[in-house]
């Protein structure tokens, strides 16, 4: 989605779709995180 969206973007410079491309990676960093905070706890609780 990401991919599409600045490939939207590069041809059309349109500036909402700059903002959309920005939210999404926002998103997609976020939910990064949270996975990657699950794993982390995950693996505390498989070691007591």
């Amino acid at each position: 989605m990401i991919d599409f969206t600045w490939k939207v973007f590069s041809q059309t410079g349109n500036i909402e779709t700059y903002l959309l491309l920005k939210e999404l990676e926002k998103n997609e960093s976020f939910e990064q995180t949270r996975n990657h905070q699950k794993e982390k706890r995950n693996s505390l609780n498989t070691e007591s």
